[in-house]
């Protein structure tokens, strides 16, 4: 039995998505060129807050929400020709969550570096 760690499953995501950096991130979200999904679960924004300007769609549901025709992009009004910009804790599972995203067929779709970890030091507006 050959089961691949999820480590090893990060590390090959890596090496096929984009991966920006927090400062990059959020000079898209300034000049509105994003939408900043966060996939982290609910109980993570409730302990330590959620990024202004964000939208939420934890990880289990993302494939089902982000599609074109969903409820959600459709309430939201969620510009999917803008860069899908992705982001989770530390940034393990946004690597995973955008590799599927290219797999469903999204073309601009990036993961920040860090996670909620590094955007909370490098400028982003966290409200709690």
């Amino acid at each position: 039995m050959n089961i691949k760690s999820s480590q090893i499953l990060v590390k090959e995501a890596l090496s096929e998505i984009t991966t920006i950096s927090p400062e990059r991130a959020l000079e898209m979200s300034n000049n509105n060129e994003c939408n900043l999904i966060d996939i982290r679960d609910a109980v993570e924004l409730q302990k330590l807050g959620r990024v202004d300007n964000s939208f939420h769609i934890s990880r289990g549901l993302l494939e089902f929400s982000i599609h074109p025709e969903s409820a959600f992009v459709q309430k939201n009004n969620l510009d999917l020709n803008k860069e899908i910009v992705l982001f989770c804790a530390a940034g393990g599972r946004s690597a995973l969550a955008v590799k599927t995203l290219k797999e469903m067929g999204f073309k601009k779709v990036s993961h920040i570096e860090g996670g909620f970890g590094s955007m909370s030091n490098s400028g982003f507006k966290v409200i709690k």
